[in-house]
């Protein structure tokens, strides 16, 4: 059953809260498609790849968390590989619809919630201010693990390397903070709040040293990795919610 545009794009932006954020790029609807939606594919970024799969598959629209627009990119014309991913949506009509930040924090379907629930994690709590506003999840493990464990245990999940900046790797975690993505520096968040340990997706250099002088077990999972549960729960939230819509995951290579 077909939906328009607009009620599709009232009912992401009403859950997402959108208008609550202050954020690296608009959210909602980022290039302006077919105003009657059949098929609504959905995949963590909009690439030349993501958008031609769904395009492929008979989608009037494409559901991400990163867009293709970007404030601290400014003004581009419309050219080389970045420009084919706008010429593809607009050529083939696709409606373009990108949640950033408001994925991230959504305490129903964000990205850190989301993966907190893949790690059983108990007494979920918003965590990991921005402008005020949280974007992660903090919870408890009912059984302690290791550092070790839980590293094994990340990687099966995120079915991705996991790399692991810990004081040692054989100290039980209680609680964890998720930020997902690029959030390297946030770890020290957690140590603020009095946590074990800290996941996100990146992690630079001195994150390493920084984060093991301070106690802190960092664990860095990749930001595509971490950050493919949010979009996945969100595409489920819609398929229960406009259940004659057909909907469509469309994954990444992306190792980073």
């Amino acid at each position: 059953m077909a939906q328009t545009q607009n009620k599709i794009l009232h009912y992401f932006n009403s859950l997402l809260s959108t208008s609550e954020f202050e954020d690296y790029g608009p959210n909602g609807l980022q290039i302006d498609g077919k105003k009657s939606i059949k098929r609504l594919a959905f995949a963590v970024s909009a690439t030349q790849d993501s958008i031609a799969k769904a395009i492929e598959w008979g989608a009037d629209g494409l559901v991400v968390h990163h867009g293709i627009f970007w404030k601290h990119q400014g003004s581009r014309t419309i050219t080389g590989g970045w420009g084919e991913r706008v010429k593809l949506a607009i050529k083939n009509d696709l409606n373009l619809f990108a949640y950033h930040l408001p994925l991230d924090a959504h305490e129903e379907v964000g990205n850190a919630v989301s993966l907190a629930r893949e790690l059983n994690l108990t007494k979920l709590a918003p965590f990991g201010l921005y402008k005020r506003k949280p974007l992660g999840t903090k919870g408890e493990f009912t059984h302690p693990v290791s550092a070790l464990e839980l590293k094994i245990s990340l990687e099966q999940i995120l079915k991705h390397p996991v790399t692991l900046a810990s004081p040692n790797g054989t100290d039980n975690i209680k609680t964890l903070g998720i930020i997902t993505g690029g959030a390297n520096n946030e770890w020290i968040q957690a140590q603020e709040e009095g946590l074990d340990a800290y996941l996100t997706g990146e992690i630079s250099e001195y994150n390493w040293h920084d984060s093991i002088e301070a106690g802190i077990h960092f664990f860095a999972g990749g930001h595509h990795a971490t950050e493919r549960f949010g979009t996945l729960a969100l595409m489920n939230k819609f398929k229960a919610d406009f259940p004659g819509m057909e909907v469509m995951f469309f994954d990444s290579d992306n190792l980073a």
